[in-house]
């Protein structure tokens, strides 16, 4: 009871809340990066000739690497959606690195004892005030409980409410600067969906329960493994969880075939078994939030502050989509896109959509074993049916993209980037099938219902 009286308090007289203050010093700072990649803009508009689009790339790149905090993430969420961005941008905000420099020991002292309490350290037995990793917008440090357990304590950055809310105000105007003239799609709604992601996602309390959902889902399997999180040492800004130990998965690039077809498989079944049977995805799918176990025989899921939760109608519409692409049926298609929340669908956007779905849809829909890529270089992967979507919406834009297709394109591209990463070949149709076997919209919404109401998230 002292714990949650002393969080309380904590948590009423909230000092990093989202401040005027906050904000105007994050503006400041992200400007003044902004205003010297907009000063290498015009000069290269004067001077860059053939090669000014890289150029800008690159000098936006540079503005928001060294930004810890949600501008980063977003532009790495951009640089996710097709034909959002010209590829010279999205190729430099897909480099940008969530790895960014940890905080020292000052700033871990502050934050344990604003959240716990000034006698924090006497609850642990042992805290390594180094971090073990860090990214955009926290980092975790190993401890130990009192009871000797190994434990994961995910601390967030200062103020990233206040970020959150500068940053995104300034993220329209930068993509604005450069992008190029012609404005094949809409990007309003992805910019509200962002957003509400990030602002989610500083929600450590609502991330624990994320944590318990897909626990309960995966309950009885002993080759998926999800954290534990400690609620007595956790708050809003810091997450205590059991430390799952594991290799990264790059470190089985050079297996064999069998344990990368193994991985591959429990990959695909922990990212899409939850979608089919709860509306629910990992939206953050990187290789950085996947570890596994010495012999590759169980997987550890990681990071689940994107979690995200889609109507089953949205859901419905995915496994439609599949049938129709497998049969040419257009009015199913069409339908699909619909009940995913496209507006104005007529025959020639179908056709346009249907580029991009034959990408994403393409390894599920070959009824054979292949690698994801199937004799495309890993690189050039997906840039054809980009472009042939960029030019296609030219004349028939703008096309406003339906918010919820965000995280389920962004989650589909880094599912697909570790698969091309293993070099699985896998019927990945056999596998897709056996998971929407016996699909009921109906069902799925009584499932997603109560699931939800047993870890706290309806």
């Amino acid at each position: 009871m002292t714990h949650y009286l002393q969080a309380m308090s904590f948590e009423d007289v909230d000092p990093e809340r989202n401040r005027l203050s906050g904000r105007v010093r994050r503006f400041g700072q992200v400007g003044a990066r902004l205003a010297g990649a907009g000063a290498a803009y015009g000069a290269n508009r004067l001077f860059g000739g053939d090669e000014a689009d890289v150029r800008n790339a690159k000098a936006l790149k540079a503005a928001l690497g060294g930004l810890k905090g949600p501008l980063m993430k977003a532009a790495q969420m951009f640089a996710t959606v097709p034909d959002l961005l010209p590829p010279e941008l999205a190729a430099e905000f897909a480099e940008l690195q969530t790895n960014a420099p940890s905080m020292g020991r000052p700033f871990v002292r502050r934050r344990m004892a604003a959240e716990l309490g000034p006698d924090w350290q006497a609850r642990f037995k042992a805290f390594d005030l180094d971090a073990a990793a860090a990214a955009s917008l926290g980092q975790v440090h190993r401890a130990t409980g009192l009871d000797g357990a190994t434990l994961a304590v995910k601390l967030q950055y200062p103020e990233m409410q206040s970020a959150v809310e500068s940053d995104l105000a300034q993220l329209g105007a930068a993509l604005a600067l450069f992008r190029r003239v012609e404005r094949a799609l809409d990007p309003s709604e992805i910019m509200v969906e962002i957003g509400d992601r990030l602002r989610e996602e500083l929600d450590y309390t609502h991330e624990a329960k994320a944590m318990r959902l897909y626990a309960n889902f995966f309950t009885g399997r002993d080759d998926i493994a999800v954290p534990e999180p400690v609620e007595a040492l956790s708050t809003r800004r810091l997450l205590t969880m059991s430390w799952l130990d594991g290799r990264g998965l790059m470190a089985f690039k050079g297996g064999s075939l069998e344990v990368r077809n193994r991985v591959a498989t429990l990959l695909f079944q922990a990212w899409w078994g939850p979608m089919i049977q709860l509306g629910v995805i990992h939206g953050d799918p990187h290789l950085g939030n996947y570890t596994l176990t010495e012999d590759a025989a169980a997987l550890n899921l990681m990071d689940f502050g994107c979690v995200r939760v889609f109507p089953p109608r949205f859901v419905a519409g995915v496994v439609r989509l599949f049938h129709a692409l497998a049969s040419g049926d257009r009015d199913e298609q069409r339908a699909a896109y619909e009940s995913w929340g496209f507006a104005g669908i007529k025959d020639d956007l179908v056709e346009v959509l249907n580029l991009w779905a034959g990408f994403i849809y393409g390894p599920i829909l070959d009824d054979r074993v292949r690698t994801v890529a199937d004799g495309v270089a890993p690189g050039d992967y997906g840039r054809r049916e980009a472009f042939a979507v960029r030019q296609a919406l030219k004349d028939k834009g703008p096309v406003k993209i339906p918010r919820e297709f965000v995280f389920m394109d962004r989650a589909a591209i880094g599912l697909g980037s570790a698969f091309l990463h293993l070099e699985a070949e896998m019927n990945w149709r056999q596998l897709f099938e056996e998971s929407v076997a016996g699909f009921d919209e109906e069902a799925l919404a009584a499932r997603q219902a109560a699931a939800l109401v047993a870890v706290g998230l309806s």
